[in-house]
């Protein structure tokens, strides 16, 4: 029997541009590194939020910020220095970071998002804009 080697990469990345372009008009729009932590987008009635499962981190490790209408967020996290005489056996904390960008749409007021960090999950409330409607203009015919 001949083995054969199957390399997965094509499909994956055909499937993961299937999904992209199911959601092509979904109004944030990212982009991921690939070492990143996952995030859950939730459309309300007034507002957007964005779910950031970070657990290990402190809330100063964060750092969360728009400019030109692309949001950013970020962590760092620096390795524990342990005492020099303790030999380590094992070794699972997580060290290292991760950057997660979104286009925020025109209907996102970037100026009034707040950000919270609670049991491990980053919480961002991207609020709406008030929609302006033009009231009804009568056109006068000649």
């Amino acid at each position: 029997m001949t083995h054969v080697r199957f390399n997965r990469q094509p499909l994956q990345r055909t499937f993961n541009n299937l999904v992209d372009d199911l959601f092509s008009d979904f109004p944030v729009v990212y982009k991921n590194d690939g070492k990143s932590v996952p995030v859950n987008i939730t459309e309300k009635e007034n507002n957007y939020q964005i779910d950031v499962v970070a657990p290990g981190f402190d809330k100063a490790d964060f750092k969360v910020n728009v400019d030109q209408q692309i949001l950013t967020i970020s962590a760092d996290v620096k390795e524990v220095e342990g005492n020099e005489s303790d030999k380590q056996i094992r070794r699972e904390h997580r060290v290292g970071s991760f950057k997660r960008t979104f286009t925020l749409d025109e209907k996102i007021d970037a100026n009034s998002i707040e950000a919270k960090y609670v049991n491990g999950i980053l919480t961002l409330n991207l609020p709406k804009k008030a929609e302006v409607k033009q009231p009804a203009q009568q056109i006068n015919i000649q």
